[in-house]
């Protein structure tokens, strides 16, 4: 007897989407959740006009720049800072990290122990004691879907991993996917964060948890996905842009995004978080390693059902690159090869970690909603074709 549906799911409070949206009206939305305001920014500030303009009509406000990926101590320090401002809302304009940071400030200001009380693996992985203040997240990158996200990614040095701090209270309160603010992104960046929207619009279709309302946003995402990178690679190689393609990347991230916080991710992110101790550039551990995990999970389907999601990934990657289903994951990895994107031992990754990041990863969450069983050693191995 077939099993009864049953799922969650869960995201922003509200979503805006499209081109324009941080606009003038846009600070006296935010104003109502909270003032003073404290905006989250990366480390070179805010280059976009709209942007400033937003963060110049917040009043009053305390900005705080995050000059990398956001480590313990550099949120504590401002969740300091925000407490000492009397800070009633958190406004994040930036990539993933940035959006991260500004989730997990906005989480800790009203919390009466220690971060290592609530963080996952390093710490005692509790729930929150109080509700986070409202959240606004702004991204300016098409590719971790951290607007839609209820966890923040939080680098821990002395213990060389990303953990995660995690509640449902920490979704946006309101998340503004602005596509017009990823114009402009260089080519690395933008692959590398494109690859990671990807990775993540593939991961939750096939993952265990894979829900109906997942699958419908993951069916559209990752055929969009495919085309929209493929699309900008062509327009950088003519020395362009292509809008359209950028705004096809931003509503794949958010897409991602909403799946992955819904059903689940796999092996490329179990890999991906005690990788990260090491090398900070998601979005090339994510890029390195997905054709790699794909043609790994794939050679150990054997439920028809599984097998026909992955036909289902050939199909569609095959028509984006003009192909037939069996070339699809070669012709991905010479698009990935095509881009001048580093191998992670370039990059940084050392060869004589990646039996610790293994096992480290094999029993990571994201590994648990794989669609296969792989074991320390098969990891290693997909390691080992990365470097």
């Amino acid at each position: 007897m077939a099993q009864a549906l049953s799922f969650e799911f869960l995201t922003a409070g509200q979503i805006q989407f499209g081109r324009g949206k941080v606009g003038a009206g846009l600070a006296p939305q935010i104003m109502t959740l909270g003032v003073p305001v404290m905006v989250i920014t990366g480390g070179s500030g805010l280059r976009h006009a709209g942007t400033r303009a937003l963060v110049d009509a917040l009043a009053p406000v305390l900005q705080v720049a995050i000059a990398a990926e956001p480590d313990l101590k550099t949120i504590e320090g401002a969740v300091m800072r925000a407490r000492g401002a009397g800070v009633a809302c958190v406004v994040a304009i930036g990539g993933g990290a940035v959006i991260d940071a500004g989730k997990a400030i906005a989480a800790l200001i009203p919390a009466p122990h220690p971060a290592l009380r609530y963080l996952e693996v390093v710490g005692e992985g509790r729930a929150l004691d109080a509700a986070p203040l409202p959240f606004v997240a702004i991204p300016t990158t098409a590719g971790t879907g951290a607007e839609v996200t209820k966890n923040a990614v939080i680098s821990v040095p002395e213990h060389q991993r990303k953990v995660s701090l995690r509640d449902a209270r920490m979704l946006p309160d309101l998340a503004i996917i602005d596509p017009s603010l990823c114009d402009g992104t260089g080519r690395a960046q933008t692959m590398m964060s494109g690859l990671d929207a990807l990775t993540q619009v593939i991961e939750p279709y096939l993952c265990t948890r894979a829900n109906p309302f997942t699958d419908a946003l993951c069916r559209d995402a990752i055929p969009r996905a495919v085309s929209g990178l493929r699309r900008l690679s062509d327009a950088f190689d003519r020395g362009g842009d292509d809008p359209m393609a950028r705004d096809d990347m931003a509503l794949a991230s958010v897409i991602g995004g909403l799946a992955l916080a819904n059903a689940g991710l796999g092996a490329v992110h179990g890999l991906a978080g005690p990788a990260g101790g090491y090398l900070a550039q998601h979005g090339l551990i994510c890029a390195r390693l997905l054709v790699p995990v794909l043609l790994a999970n794939e050679a150990r389907a054997e439920s028809p059902a599984l097998r026909g999601r992955f036909s289902d990934l050939r199909a569609w990657m095959g028509d984006a690159f003009g192909v037939s289903a069996e070339m699809a994951f070669e012709a991905l990895a010479r698009f990935i090869e095509g881009q001048n994107l580093p191998r992670l031992g370039q990059a940084g990754l050392p060869a004589d970690k990646i039996d610790q990041i293994a096992q480290a990863a094999a029993s990571s969450s994201s590994m648990k909603a794989n669609p296969v069983d792989l074991t320390a050693s098969d990891l290693t191995e997909i390691l080992r074709e990365a470097l």
